[in-house]
C-alpha cells in the first residue's frame, strides 16, 4: 500500500443532479455513511503509492495496472497515515463550532510510485468520479477544494504540475527539496519543516560529538543529488569530511532480487570497512525498506568484512519501516541510531482510535484488509479456500501485539503532519466562510455551501491561518508556505527481541540545537561509550596537524611544535608562538610567564660579588694607608710616590665601581657604570705605562752623557696619565653624546626570562673603551716585558710585566665569555674582568713592596737595597 499516500479534500455538497445527461452522484467509498449528519458534506480522498510482489522478484513497479488491495505489499507503518486523515476528520465533524452544518469526507487515490498513475490519479481527483472526463466537473458536487500530500517530494512534485492549473492548494507532508529547487512558481504548503533545518540540525549534530569523518548514504535520484551539493560544501567548511558516498539506487531501479543483495553487499562492505563509525543516511519513506536489506546481507557467508558498530543518522523521512517479508530480519544493525524525527505531541485518543479497528466492521477501509493480512500473516476465510495458507484471520487480533518495528499505536511525525493539514484546511474554510458575505445562491436551507468561484480564495486564507490544535501545538506558516515547526531527535533503541522504542534525546527549533548525551544509547559494539569517528587519532597539544597529501582534510599526521611554539587545544592547524613574557613549557602545550630578572644583591651571585668588590677595596685602602704611612721610606719613595697613590686610588675606584653593575638597572647608572670603570680603569692602566716608562728612561738617563735626563721627572709621568687618561675621556664623552647606554628589557634571549639590562647604545663605542684599555695594557707589557732585567732595587719591571699579563689574559678571554653568555650572567663576567684585573694589578705590583714594608722593614732602607744590588 503505501510508499507514499496522497490525501486528497474534495468539497462534495450532499446532492444529486443531472446535467446534460450525465448523472452526478455522490463518490465516497471510503466514507462511512453516518458521517452525513449535516446539511453540506466535505470529502477528503486520497492517493496511496503500492509496490507489488510478482513471482519471486521485489519489485517497486512504475508502471503497474490498477490493482486490487488485495494484491498489494504494504508498508504497514504507513497504514497509519490513512488512519490519521480519518481520525483528523472524525474530530472535526464532531466538532459542532470549526465547520458548522458542513461534513468532511475524504477520498484516497494510489500514486503506485509511477509519474504516469500519479498524472492519471490526478486527472481523476479533477474530474468526475464517475467518469473520467478530464476538465469536466459536473455541477457543484464534486469540486475539489485541496489535496493533502505526498510522501515522496517527486510525486508531490507530479501531482503540483497539475493542481497549479487548477489554482487547488497542495499541502505535502513530506519533504519537498525537489519542488523546491525546480519549480519555485507552484503554490504548495510544506507541513513539514523546512530542508535547511534539518541539514543544520545534522551538522550540529556531528560538531557536538566532534564527529568529522563520516560515511554518506544517499538515494540515487534529484532529492539525492540536492542533498549532496548542498551538505558536502556545508560540512567539509565546518571540518567534516567524507570517508565515502555511497548511491542506493530507487524505486524504479531494482528488478530482481540479486540486484538488490549486489547492490547492498558493495554499501554494507564500505559502510563496515570504513574508519568512520557515523553514517548519515538520507533518503524517502521507502528508503529504509531498502536499509533493512543490509543486516540480512551481512549473514551471507561470503561477506568479507565483519558487521561492527554503526551510528546511523537519519533524516525525518526515513522512518525505521518493514516489509511483510522483513519483519523477522535481524535490527541489531540500527541499534542507537539517532534520527530526526517530524515533532509529534501525544494525541491520548489516537492509540485507542487504532487498536479499536477491526476488518469486519470497516467495510468502506478498502486497505485494512490487506493491511491485517500481512501484518498477522494470515488469510480472511472469504478467499477461495484451496489458496488458503497458514492461519485464519479471525479479525480479533491485537494491533498492539504488532512489534514496533512493524507498526505504532502512537501518532508518528508524518500522521502528526497529516493531522495538522487536515485541521488547517478546515480553519481556512472556516475563516473563509466567515469573511465572505452570504448572498444568493451561497445558502439554503439546509446551510451553506461554498461555490467554485470563491476557493481560489482558499491560497490566501491558507497562508495566514493560525490556530492551536487539539493538543495546543500552534500550527501556521511562514512567508514561504512552509509550517514553522521543530525537529525531534531521537534514538532508536532495538533489543534483539524485535522490539522497538524511540526516546527523544534532543531538538532543534528556532536554530537552538539541544542534545542530551546521558539518555543516549550507543550500539552494543560501542560498550555504551560514546563513539569515536575520525580519521586520524586527534593530535595532542603541543603538536600541530599536516594534511597528508592526496587526502582529505580530516586525515593527517601530527608533527611536534618548532622550538618556541605552542598549541594548547587538540588538532590545531598551527602552532602559536607565545605572547611578550611568556614562553613554552616542556610540552609546548601553554605559556608559563617569565620571570624578570637582573643581578641584585638579595641573590648569591650579586651578593658574592659586591662582597669582593668591598674586600678588594678596603684591602686597597689598607694599602694606601700603609703607604701614606711610610711615604718617606725607599721602597715608596722609589718610582714616583705620587703615581703610586694614583694607581691606589685609580684601583679602589675601580674596585667600587664593580658594585654600579649589580642592582635594577636604572638610567642613571646605565650612563655612568661604563663610561666611569672606563675612564678610571684607564687612570690605573696610564699610571702603570707610566711607571714603565719612568723605570726605563730612569736607567737610560743613569749612563754617561745621556740626554734622557732632561725626561725623567714627575713631569713626564703626569704628561703621560693625563694624556692618556684624556683620550678615554673623550671617547666617553662621544658615547654619551651619540649613542648613550639606557635601561632596556630583554624578552628573547633566554626563552624563561625577561632581563632587565643597560643596552650599551652603540656597541661600537663600548667595544672601543674596552679596546683602547687593552692598547694601553699592551704598550705597558711590551715596555714592562723590555724592562724585566733592570735591576730589581730600582724598577718594579718584572711585576708590572706579570700584572700586565694578567690584566691583558683577563680582557682577551672577556669578549668570547661576554658575547656567549646573557642575562645577568653578562653583567657577572663584566665585573668579575674588573675585579679579576683590577686585583691582578693590586697584587703583582703591591704585594711585594707590602712584604718588605711589613714583614722585612729592615730592606726598607737605601743601603740594604744597593747592597742587594750588589
Amino acid at each position: 500500500m503505501t510508499v507514499a499516500v496522497l490525501l486528497l479534500l474534495v468539497l462534495l455538497p450532499h446532492v444529486v443532479c443531472d446535467i446534460h445527461s450525465v448523472q452526478c452522484r455522490d463518490h465516497h467509498p471510503h466514507l462511512p455513511p453516518q458521517k452525513y449528519h449535516k446539511s453540506g458534506s466535505l470529502i477528503l480522498g486520497g492517493i496511496a503509492s503500492q509496490a507489488r510482489l510478482v513471482s519471486n522478484s521485489f519489485i517497486f513497479n512504475k508502471e503497474p495496472p490498477p490493482a486490487s488491495t488485495e494484491e498489494l505489499v504494504i508498508v504497514p507503518k504507513n497504514y497509519q497515515h490513512i488512519l490519521a486523515l480519518e481520525y483528523a476528520v472524525k474530530e472535526i465533524n464532531e466538532n459542532s463550532e470549526l465547520l458548522p452544518n458542513v461534513t468532511l469526507g475524504f477520498h484516497i487515490y494510489d500514486s503506485y510510485l509511477s509519474a504516469k498513475w500519479t498524472y492519471h490519479a490526478t486527472l481523476v481527483i479533477t474530474s468526475n468520479p464517475d467518469r473520467f472526463v478530464p476538465n469536466y466537473r459536473c455541477g457543484v458536487q464534486n469540486s475539489l477544494t485541496a489535496v493533502i500530500g505526498g510522501l515522496d517530494s517527486e510525486i508531490s512534485l507530479y501531482i503540483a504540475t497539475i493542481l497549479d492549473i487548477y489554482k487547488i492548494p497542495q499541502l505535502i507532508y513530506g519533504s519537498a527539496p525537489v519542488m523546491n529547487d525546480k519549480t519555485p512558481g507552484l503554490s504548495f504548503y510544506q507541513m513539514a519543516p523546512q530542508e535547511g533545518q534539518q541539514y543544520m540540525g545534522i551538522l550540529s549534530l556531528l560538531l557536538h560529538f566532534r564527529w568529522t569523518w563520516i560515511g554518506l548514504v544517499v538515494m540515487d535520484n534529484d532529492n539525492g543529488d540536492t542533498f549532496v551539493q548542498i551538505v558536502v560544501p556545508l560540512f567539509s567548511k565546518n571540518g567534516v569530511c567524507f570517508a565515502f558516498l555511497e548511491r542506493i539506487p530507487g524505486y524504479g531501479f531494482v528488478s530482481e532480487t540479486n540486484g538488490i543483495i549486489n547492490q547492498g553487499a558493495k554499501i554494507h562492505d564500505k559502510v563496515m570497512s570504513s574508519k568512520a563509525n557515523v553514517v548519515v543516511a538520507y533518503g524517502e519513506s521507502y528508503s529504509m525498506t531498502m536499509f533493512r536489506w543490509l543486516p540480512f546481507i551481512s549473514g551471507f557467508e561470503h561477506m568479507r568484512n565483519k558487521p561492527k558498530g554503526t551510528v546511523w543518522i537519519t533524516t525525518a523521512q526515513v522512518e525505521f519501516t518493514s516489509l511483510a517479508y522483513q519483519r523477522n530480519w535481524e535490527t541489531d544493525l540500527f541499534h542507537g541510531t539517532l534520527s530526526f524525527k517530524i515533532h509529534a505531541s501525544n494525541i491520548p485518543s489516537f492509540p485507542q482510535f487504532v487498536a479499536s479497528r477491526i476488518p469486519f466492521s470497516r467495510t468502506e477501509d478498502g486497505f485494512i484488509t490487506a493491511f491485517w493480512k500481512q501484518a498477522f500473516g494470515c488469510e480472511f476465510p472469504n478467499t477461495v479456500v484451496d489458496n488458503i495458507n497458514g492461519d485464519i484471520c479471525t479479525g480479533q487480533e491485537k494491533m498492539e501485539s504488532l512489534p514496533g518495528t512493524y507498526f505504532e499505536l502512537s501518532m508518528t511525525g508524518h500522521s502528526y503532519s497529516i493531522y495538522n493539514a487536515v485541521y488547517a484546511v478546515a480553519h481556512a474554510l472556516h475563516d473563509m466562510s466567515s469573511s465572505v458575505p452570504k448572498r444568493r445562491g451561497m445558502v439554503d436551507e439546509r446551510g451553506p455551501k461554498f461555490q467554485i468561484q470563491q476557493l481560489w480564495q482558499l491560497h490566501h486564507i491558507l497562508r495566514a491561518v493560525s490556530f492551536n490544535n487539539s493538543v495546543g501545538d500552534k500550527v501556521f506558516f511562514n512567508k514561504n508556505g512552509e509550517v514553522v515547526a521543530g525537529l525531534d531527535i531521537v534514538n532508536w533503541i532495538l533489543p534483539s527481541n524485535q522490539s522497538f522504542h524511540l526516546v527523544k534525546v534532543g531538538s532543534i527549533a528556532d536554530q537552538a540545537f539541544t542534545i542530551r548525551d546521558d539518555a543516549i544509547t550507543w550500539h552494543n559494539w560501542f560498550n555504551q561509550t560514546q563513539p569515536l569517528s575520525i580519521c586520524t587519532e586527534s593530535c595532542h597539544p603541543g603538536s600541530s596537524k599536516k594534511v597528508k597529501e592526496g587526502e582529505p582534510f580530516c586525515c593527517y599526521d601530527c608533527i611536534p611544535c618548532p622550538e618556541g611554539k605552542i598549541s594548547e587545544q587538540k588538532d590545531m592547524n598551527d602552532c602559536q608562538k607565545c605572547t611578550d613574557g611568556k614562553y613554552p613549557n616542556k610540552n609546548q602545550d601553554f605559556c608559563i610567564p617569565k620571570t624578570v630578572t637582573f643581578l641584585s644583591f638579595e641573590e648569591p651571585l650579586g651578593i658574592n660579588l659586591a662582597c669582593f668588590s668591598l674586600s678588594f677595596a678596603l684591602i686597597t685602602v689598607l694599602i694606601l694607608g700603609m703607604f701614606i704611612k711610610h711615604h718617606n721610606t725607599p721602597i715608596v719613595k722609589a718610582n714616583n710616590r705620587n703615581l703610586t697613590y694614583t694607581l691606589l686610588i685609580s684601583l679602589l675606584l675601580c674596585f667600587l665601581c664593580a658594585l654600579q653593575f649589580i642592582g635594577r638597572p636604572e638610567k642613571v647608572t646605565c650612563l655612568l657604570r661604563q663610561t666611569v670603570f672606563g675612564s678610571v680603569f684607564s687612570v690605573a692602566v696610564s699610571c702603570v705605562l707610566a711607571k714603565t716608562i719612568t723605570v726605563v728612561l730612569a736607567f737610560m738617563a743613569t749612563k754617561p752623557g745621556s740626554r734622557m735626563r732632561r725626561w725623567v721627572g714627575k713631569g713626564l709621568a703626569n704628561t703621560i696619565v693625563l694624556s692618556c687618561s684624556v683620550t678615554q675621556v673623550g671617547i666617553c664623552t662621544i658615547w654619551l653624546a651619540t649613542s648613550p647606554p639606557f635601561p632596556d628589557v630583554d624578552m628573547h634571549s633566554v626563552t624563561d626570562e625577561i632581563i632587565l639590562e643597560c643596552n650599551e647604545g652603540s656597541v661600537t663605542l663600548f667595544y672601543s673603551v674596552i679596546g683602547y684599555m687593552g692598547f694601553l695594557a699592551i704598550i705597558s707589557f711590551i715596555v714592562a716585558f723590555l724592562a724585566r732585567k733592570l735591576p730589581d732595587s730600582f724598577n718594579e719591571a718584572k711585576f708590572i710585566t706579570f700584572s700586565m699579563l694578567v690584566f691583558c689574559s683577563v680582557w682577551l678571554s672577556f669578549a668570547p665569555t661576554y658575547l656567549s653568555t646573557k642575562g645577568k650572567y653578562m653583567v657577572a663576567v663584566e665585573i668579575f674582568s674588573i675585579l679579576a684585573s683590577s686585583a691582578g694589578l693590586l697584587g703583582c705590583i703591591f704585594s711585594p713592596k707590602f712584604y718588605i714594608i711589613i714583614l722585612r722593614p729592615e730592606l726598607n732602607n737605601k743601603e740594604q737595597l744597593i747592597r742587594r744590588k750588589e
